[in-house]
């Protein structure tokens, strides 16, 4: 079969189900999610808690994760110092499974999520050309996709892939940036705008096509599209709906803002504005790079309806 009907025949497949839930009320019990920072548990690069803490909440499931803050989906494709999903997170979850750390999670139960790719596409990666000699978009966005075909072989059957915000949109990749903890040399914020427009867009696009590709092989699964790109898109245009705090709502600022000098060592402090209190909540951003609690919540919020087995406006069901 050719790679045009094994899309169409997936995009079909897509079309019958886009609408509703493949997952029942009350099914899932638990959560286990892998990632970067966005996701993480524990470092809550958003100065609080991060989404998956308050989806288990709304919807009364179990929470196991294994997502860490400056990950990749993998080190051999994008290297960063920091665990990436398949030579770290992937490697724990399957070594807590043997060893009996993690408690035994019925397929059925059990809702397995992925939100990676802004470490992969970024400053320090693909974006400046740091990634390994011939990889492309197309590598780390296989291997992301990867991460479901090994996990459905190792039993999990319900699926949820997160695709990427629009990075652009951060005040590390705005056409209007500054010097910031992330980035203190020299650049073209206005090329660096651009570069992840398109990226982000191609990536996501990518995404949901080899996911498609995918169906195919995955019998008897759930494997659910969540569209971060589309809700944060939300989120900017229509702020007042998902933000509540005492501070002018605020979409291209950041709670934590600090600012660099020219080359400046980022293990300095730089000169930082910190919004505070009820404050944080009027924001979309918490710094440069990672999106305020208050995004969090709302994320949660919607996943917590595909825990729940709810119709969400932001999931596609491709099977």
């Amino acid at each position: 079969m050719s790679i045009l009907r094994v899309l169409f025949a997936s995009l079909f497949s897509y079309i019958i189900t886009a609408d509703g839930s493949s997952l029942v009320t009350g099914q899932i019990k638990n959560l286990v999610p892998f990632g970067d920072s966005y996701t993480d548990t524990t470092a809550m690069a958003d100065g609080g808690a991060t989404w998956p803490s308050y989806a288990a909440g709304y919807a009364n499931v179990s929470l196991f994760s294994f997502a860490k803050a400056g990950a990749t989906c993998s080190n051999n494709l994008t290297f960063r110092p920091f665990p990436p999903v398949f030579e770290s997170q992937l490697p724990t979850y399957f070594a807590e499974v043997s060893n009996g750390t993690l408690p035994g999670l019925p397929p059925d139960e059990t809702l397995y999520t992925l939100w990676i790719g802004t470490n992969d596409v970024g400053a320090n990666a693909l974006l400046t050309g740091q990634g390994a000699p011939g990889v492309s978009l197309v590598d780390t966005v296989s291997c992301a996709v990867n991460w479901v075909k090994i996990m459905y072989d190792s039993g999990a059957r319900n699926f949820l892939f997160q695709n990427m915000v629009p990075l652009q949109n951060t005040v590390l990749y705005s056409a209007d940036s500054y010097l910031n903890r992330y980035w203190t040399e020299e650049r073209n914020s206005t090329e660096w705008n651009v570069f992840m427009s398109e990226i982000t867009r191609s990536g996501n696009k990518l995404q949901e096509l080899m996911l498609q590709a995918l169906v195919p092989s995955l019998k008897n699964a759930h494997l659910g599209l969540f569209d971060s790109y589309s809700l944060f898109e939300d989120m900017i245009a229509n702020p007042a709906t998902y933000f509540n705090g005492t501070a002018p709502l605020n979409v291209t600022g950041c709670v934590h803002s600090c600012v660099y000098r020219l080359n400046e060592s980022t293990t300095d402090t730089g000169v930082c504005t910190i919004a505070t209190g009820t404050d944080r909540d009027s924001f979309l951003w918490y710094d440069e790079l990672h999106p305020s609690e208050q995004a969090e919540r709302n994320i949660a919020k919607e996943i917590a309806e595909v825990i729940e087995g709810k119709e969400n406006r932001w999931t596609r069901w491709l099977i």
